[in-house]
């Protein structure tokens, strides 16, 4: 990415907007490519400032995209406004009530082990092809890692042959969102599927140095998958087994992280372990700063509410029914 350059004004202000933002410990890539976005179409059209006409003009540039993703770019150009208005007070700041209203995000769909099982199967009998030369075992360890480590699938394809450590099963997750970076222990299963990728990924044909990509996209083993190609054969897996919601929605790759967290709460419940002071275990386990992000993965199912009404009928059922305590 082209980091903005402070040949303008304006363009020094953004530079030291990002340097304030990342102070605080969090890189901002992203409010970056929006604020650079924003640049170039300001130089492109020769104008000196940032206006109203300019900002709904490059509004319009990104109308294709949905609601939620227009309304957060321009709310991020809004926010460095406010910033900039702290030192010249008649510049310009987007009304925040023009924006796109936002959009209801779709809910996740939750699979469980079941519907693993079958992408599993469906896995193996995929094909090597000449740019991909581990497809089946890429996809069986990458279902397997999404599944049951809850990794982001940004966290999965950084993965490098020094972040995973076989023996002790553990995987390295280094500096993911929110600028962190922790050690993730693998079930024994999880393990075994990972020291099994291992034994035909370190073949002499493909790269074993250490930087080298853990899922590798080439005969040599040195370019890691895209997040667009992981993706597509993980949807092929999706469909081709047949997972999807009660309304016919397909999950997302991202989904597998919900179902890793819903299926925790689930466990925890049917093995009688005090849920609330495993939450903030789940929350170091999935890299959240708090149990508040790890509660928007928490959803409600009849399961969840089946296993959580038994636990309280089996504590206080007496109660109700009067029998003695």
């Amino acid at each position: 990415m082209n980091a903005p350059r402070p040949s303008t004004p304006l363009g020094v202000t953004v530079a030291r907007y990002l340097q304030w933002k990342r102070s605080l410990g969090r890189d901002y890539s992203g409010v970056e490519r929006v604020l650079v976005s924003l640049l170039q179409f300001v130089r492109d059209r020769a104008a000196s400032d940032l206006d109203q006409a300019l900002f709904d003009e490059w509004s319009k540039s990104f109308a294709c995209l949905s609601a939620n993703v227009r309304r957060n770019r321009q709310r991020e150009v809004r926010n460095f406004c406010l910033y900039r208005q702290r030192t010249e007070p008649d510049c310009f700041v987007p009304d925040a009530s023009r924006f796109p209203r936002p959009r209801p995000y779709c809910a996740p769909v939750i699979f469980g082990p079941d519907a693993v099982a079958r992408m599993l199967a469906i896995a193996a009998q995929q094909r090597p092809t000449p740019g991909s030369p581990l497809l089946p075992a890429v996809l069986r360890l990458a279902v397997v890692l999404l599944y049951t480590a809850g990794l982001r699938r940004g966290e999965l394809l950084r993965l490098t042959l020094a972040d995973a450590d076989p023996t002790a099963g553990v995987l390295r997750i280094r500096e993911s969102k929110f600028h962190k970076s922790r050690f993730v222990p693998l079930s024994p299963d999880a393990c075994r599927e990972l020291r099994a990728y291992l034994h035909q990924r370190l073949v002499p044909t493909l790269s074993a140095a250490p930087d080298s990509p853990l899922l590798c996209n080439t005969t040599r083993g040195l370019r890691p998958y895209t997040g667009t190609g992981l993706t597509r054969g993980l949807q092929l897996l999706l469909r081709s087994a047949k997972v999807q919601s009660t309304d016919g929605r397909w999950p997302r790759v991202h989904d597998f992280r919900h179902s890793f967290a819903v299926q925790a709460l689930l466990r925890w419940y049917r093995q009688g372990a005090d849920v609330q002071s495993n939450l903030p275990k789940l929350a170091m386990y999935m890299g959240h700063v708090s149990i508040v992000s790890t509660a928007y993965y928490l959803k409600w199912m009849p399961d969840i509410a089946a296993a959580a009404s038994e636990r309280f009928e089996e504590r206080f059922g007496h109660l109700i029914s009067g029998g003695d305590s």
